[in-house]
């Protein structure tokens, strides 16, 4: 199966790249991310420029790294084949959501510093290499679903998880359920 990030990285490479990811959000919680620099992001993370610039080209670089990383682990968990079907099944949906609330402090953070983008690439990319070559129906069946799915998965973040993930995937089931292809 194809991965959204290089498999040649070794644990290390991996570790090294997400304090590089981890450090750039921490930042961005104490300052406006175009105000962050290259340099508060090595001194951050522990790792010289020579390091950061062998992996990334700039921070943007570096952020959808940190979530195709993110978006790998929920690949392997996944143990069937991904098509819009599998995705709609209550335990598919609590799984995601669930998983994805392990990483709810990259999604904020991004979400407050106007970087709603890279989430929305991230999983249209997902969608079109991972679940695309199993769905007959249109392609924007896929960008609604991922859409939805992110934005509801946000606002129940933001709003301090008020309701119960059950809820949740009940409002996400009845919603995006069709008959489909």
């Amino acid at each position: 199966m194809i991965r959204l990030v290089n498999k040649k990285f070794t644990k290390r490479n991996r570790f090294t790249r997400q304090c590089i990811g981890e450090s750039i959000l921490a930042l961005t919680q104490q300052k406006d991310f175009d105000s962050v620099t290259i340099s508060d992001i090595v001194k951050k993370a522990g790792v010289s420029r020579m390091t950061f610039y062998h992996y990334f080209r700039d921070k943007t670089d570096a952020l959808n790294n940190y979530l195709q990383e993110i978006i790998n682990g929920y690949l392997e968990e996944c143990p069937e084949t991904i098509t819009l079907t599998v995705l709609r099944k209550e335990e598919r949906i609590r799984h995601a959501l669930r998983y994805f609330d392990r990483y709810a402090f990259l999604f904020i953070t991004l979400e407050e510093a106007d970087l709603h983008y890279l989430m929305i690439n991230a999983i249209n990319e997902y969608m079109m290499l991972y679940v695309a070559p199993h769905y007959s129906g249109s392609i924007y069946d896929l960008y609604f679903y991922a859409g939805a799915l992110l934005n509801v998965f946000i606002q129940w973040e933001k709003g301090e998880k008020k309701e119960s993930v059950d809820e949740i995937v009940q409002i996400l089931t009845s919603l995006t359920n069709t008959n489909d292809g």
